[in-house]
């Protein structure tokens, strides 16, 4: 777990489309399938307000064993003060911090050694703290956020060491990704001129480094008061027994006499067109966003504005992806983004550029779509299809007791009342081509835009200036108030006890096996209407012909695009008229292709899934359109130190073996790949005999085995066996590799080695050492990398047992300066985790965190469907889940040191870094000897030495 922040503004994926008449002229080819209206059940919920202010919402769900605790502060980035941009995510991070009654991490003792799990993100609005934990601990939580609301402690260590984390939290998401500065910088900074919305919320290192611990707790006491906060509680709880914790925590808590500050800056109607280019390091391809002005979330044009944002950018069908990425091919990604914000904000669009298109290209590309929805009314397709996929989209948000808490939270914080979140999906359905096209004229004409251009540093002009606004330099304040210091152990207030646990129901499992022999499994998952069908084929990117890397992952991307009958458009649209996603991946040893749908439009959505499974086109032009998107995706990811990093491990680890590529291909292997061979890829692996349909969600057995009938059941099965597995990697060797990417903001460093697969009769043992040595906030690598030290925004590790091989990897992100003191770190934990054994109390924690994150996502249907479709694809039995629990809590302390001692030899981790080297200095030399260095530019994936 990660304290989070909400950049100002963040990118949309890829997205947006129209119907060219290529793909009118197919529809006629094949009808497309009646949707079912899609019915989103309301959030019931109580809502009171305390004498001191505070704002109290509970929805009650007694089919849970689990509760989330939130508590929202209307407080976000655009209170900062001024020349301490940032300071509102700073402080985010300050709360998980000690109290009067409560040590530092305690909250992390309530939650995550408990099976939970806490977080928090900033918003341009708000800040929401929120925890989810069993909920026999309901009562600990409540007291636990009461006392840090009215006693935290603020100190100059906890200070100093929390912004040294924020810091790379800054390099890794701005600093270190090529459209870091883009997203969280350029489109805030040119778009605003007066609000404090251009401030990036993330804010400077400049600015973190000129706060004070004095502007830190005049920040605490201004903002952190009852009556600007609102406790949010959804779960299993008694109604009447949460009433009086509340009462008896929060009640006491006194409404400051001072008035609460409010934003009144208002942002002056723009009075004509701008136009600014930005640059930025490591940019690989030029982007482009044109951003408006618009109005807050609470006005009436709001639902029109993120309907037409849906129809602009949401899904495959989209106008934009259909012009700009599919038909035009001039964009890498499209995003766009409707006005979220509680004062008057953003509308915007933009495209990352294909590789050898314009920023120019992209503008124009952009204004074109804009301005058809100036021009004439949209259709009536585009209309019901944008409304299904936001209504689908508010049921899948909803199958979590958090998603149902965050829902209630952000209408309240963006407008005013908690009860939007119900009603304004009425105000969604209510919405009419004329509505579209009159907020189009009204907020997006062409003179009042301003157009951001993202270019490569090295493109910008001699003497061309920045064009980022200046750094104020404030003094800092001077705070006068109370301090809170960590009382005596003797003198604390007593933490509640905990309840009675309130079992947790497991789903019950129906599985047979179709004539072709298709096996399917079934199992009800959730009480609301929705449906996951997760179709799983053995094979994956071992199977990649030699010198082919990413044939698997062709093969699974163009399932989507196009079948005998279907274009690749027409499946999109198709699919999203009915609200649902449909999406195809590879991994090493499977590919799958996953259907998420509301119920009452499950068996039209899952006829489609079969034919895009059983009849995929593989069109030339197809092929080569999605290579180049692939290619031109591979050249940011190569600007991005933690992927390129990915990259080369199993390059590194599994050399001269079938698992010795880039799973996804490289831009030497991705070009030879021809038609032919997704054809033959195809037919080896996706054939009935060969899988697993998995189908969780609202729905009984006999309803699950007749969708997989109807949709699956004619599929044939081929007279000759499925392929055999490929040989697993032998010959390992350490080695360390330093990636030199000169200029990126943070290096990536991984320490991995080759490890045990699923079926080793120690896998429990496994897992559980190494949750505690890198899974969680609370794990040894995060303690000792980011909590002690604040080298890092998170330190981890994985261990990832697979059918015929396995592998570990420690990664962490920090500075270029420290990369080296990070490897000697992780080396040091890999041989304390051998050298003594876990405690007692650790291990129970660890062990929580196992046992919590199964049970949540058993909880879901998407959750369920992975974890089912992994077991049958492993061999494992299904009655796993059942016995998952106890096969975790048997593991002894011993049992993780010998594992440590035999699977986890720091001696035999092969090192990878991935930086600026220049900046990384001796320690690096120190901590990898014998590296073998190697420019980005001069990086070889597919060469045995993975050098050119």
């Amino acid at each position: 777990m990660f304290r989070t922040a909400k950049l100002a503004l963040v990118a949309a994926a890829l997205s947006t489309t129209a119907l060219s008449p290529l793909a009118m002229a197919q529809t006629k080819a094949k009808a497309a399938p009646t949707a079912s209206a899609i019915t989103v059940p309301p959030i019931v919920y109580k809502e009171r307000v305390l004498p001191n202010g505070l704002k109290v919402l509970t929805s009650r769900d007694t089919t849970t064993p689990n509760v989330t605790v939130q508590v929202w502060y209307g407080v976000g980035s655009k209170d900062d003060p001024q020349g301490r941009s940032g300071f509102a995510h700073l402080f985010e991070h300050l709360m998980f911090k000690a109290t009067r009654n409560m040590p530092s991490e305690t909250l992390d003792r309530l939650t995550e050694d408990v099976g939970g799990f806490n977080n928090a993100s900033t918003w341009d609005d708000f800040t929401n703290y929120y925890e989810v934990a069993p909920a026999n601990h309901l009562e600990r939580l409540v007291w636990a956020e009461a006392d840090r609301l009215k006693s935290l402690v603020i100190d100059e260590a906890v200070f100093a060491s929390e912004r040294d984390v924020v810091k790379e939290e800054l390099r890794q998401r701005v600093l270190a990704d090529p459209y870091g500065r883009f997203f969280a910088l350029s489109i805030p900074q040119q778009s605003f001129t007066t609000h404090p919305y251009q401030r990036p919320g993330i804010g400077s290192i400049e600015e973190l480094d000129a706060a004070t611990v004095d502007d830190v707790r005049a920040f605490h006491r201004t903002y952190y008061r009852p009556d600007n906060a609102a406790l949010i509680i959804v779960g299993n709880f008694d109604q009447a027994q949460l009433d009086a914790m509340i009462d008896k925590y929060f009640a006491p808590i006194a409404k400051p006499a001072s008035a609460l500050p409010k934003v009144t800056a208002v942002e002056p109607a723009r009075t004509g067109p701008k136009s600014v280019n930005t640059y930025g390091p490591n940019v690989p391809l030029p982007a482009v966003a044109i951003t408006w002005l618009a109005p807050p979330a609470a006005d009436k044009d709001v639902p029109a504005l993120t309907v037409l944002d849906a129809i602009l950018s949401a899904g495959k069908s989209s106008r934009l992806y259909d012009s700009l990425v599919y038909e035009e091919q001039i964009a890498q990604s499209v995003f766009s983004a409707a006005p979220n914000n509680a004062q008057p904000g953003l509308f915007y669009v933009g495209a990352v550029m294909a590789g050898g298109k314009t920023a120019t290209q992209g503008e124009a590309g952009l204004r074109a779509q804009v301005a058809r929805f100036r021009d004439a009314p949209v259709t009536a397709a585009e209309l019901a299809e944008a409304k299904a996929g936001l209504l689908a989209d508010a049921v899948r948000r909803r199958e979590e007791i958090d998603g149902r808490g965050f829902a209630l939270g952000y209408a309240l914080q963006t407008e005013g009342d908690a009860a939007v979140a119900n009603t304004s999906l009425a105000e969604l359905q209510a919405v009419t081509a004329a509505d579209i096209q009159r907020v189009a004229k009204k907020y997006l004409a062409d003179d009042r835009s301003t157009v951001i251009r993202y270019l490569p540093e090295k493109d910008r002009p001699a003497g061309e200036k920045d064009a980022t606004p200046p750094i104020p330099k404030v003094a800092s304040v001077k705070y006068d108030g109370p301090v809170t210091t960590l009382a005596p152990e003797a003198e604390r207030e007593k933490m509640p006890a905990v309840a009675a646990p309130v079992p947790a129901v497991l789903p019950t499992l129906a599985e047979k096996t179709l004539a072709n022999g298709l096996r399917v499994i079934v199992a009800k998952s959730s009480d609301l209407p929705l449906v996951t069908a997760d179709l799983t084929v053995k094979g994956g990117a071992s199977a990649d012909p030699q010198g082919l890397a990413g044939v698997s992952s062709l093969t699974s991307g163009l399932l989507t695009e196009g079948t005998a009958t279907r274009s690749a458009t027409q499946i999109a649209r198709e699919t999203e008229a009915l609200g649902a996603n449909l999406e195809a991946g590879s991994g090493w040893e499977a590919a799958s292709l996953t259907l998420s749908v509301t119920a009452n439009n499950a068996a039209p959505a899952m006829a489609i899934m079969a034919d895009v499974a059983q009849h995929p086109a593989f069109k030339a032009e197809e092929l080569d359109r999605v290579r180049t998107e692939t290619l031109d995706g591979l050249s940011v990811s190569f600007q991005r130190p933690g992927t390129l990093a990915a990259f080369a491990t199993a390059p590194l680890l599994y050399a001269g073996s079938a698992y010795g590529h880039v799973a996804g291909g490289t831009p030497g292997s991705l070009p030879k790949i021809k038609t032919t061979d997704l054809a033959k890829a195809h037919a080896a692996a996706w054939r009935p005999d060969n899988a697993v349909l998995v189908l969780t969600g609202d729905l009984t057995p006999e309803a699950g085995f007749a969708l997989a009938e109807k949709a699956f059941g004619g599929w044939k099965k081929p007279a000759t066996p499925p392929p055999a597995a490929p040989a697993a990697p032998t010959g390992y060797a350490p080695r360390n590799l330093v990636i030199d990417l000169p200029g990126t903001g943070q290096a990536a460093v991984v320490l991995a080695k080759p490890a045990i697969t699923r079926a080793d009769p120690n896998y429990y043992q496994g897992i559980v050492a190494n949750t505690v040595l890198g899974v969680g906030f609370s794990s040894r690598l995060n303690q000792e990398i980011r909590i002690k030290r604040g080298l890092s925004y998170g330190a981890g590790s994985s261990l990832t047992p697979q059918g015929r091989f396995g592998g570990f990897s420690a990664r962490v992100q920090t500075k270029n300066e420290s990369a080296g003191e990070v490897v000697t770190l992780t080396r040091a934990e890999l041989t304390r985790l051998a050298a003594e054994p876990a405690s007692t109390a650790e291990l129970t924690a660890r062990k929580s965190v196992l046992v919590g994150g199964f049970g949540r996502d058993l909880g879901t249907s998407e959750g369920l469907a992975n974890i089912l479709g992994n077991l049958a694809v492993y061999g494992v039995p299904l009655t796993e889940i059942q016995s998952y629990a106890v096969k975790v809590e048997a593991v002894t302390p011993e049992e993780v040191q010998v594992f440590a001692k035999d699977k986890l030899d720091p001696a035999q981790m092969s090192v990878i870094v991935a930086g600026d080297a220049k900046a990384m200095g001796e320690s690096l030399t120190k901590a990898a000897p014998d590296a073998t260095v190697i420019a980005t530019d001069k990086l070889d994936l597919d060469a045995p030495n993975l050098t050119k």
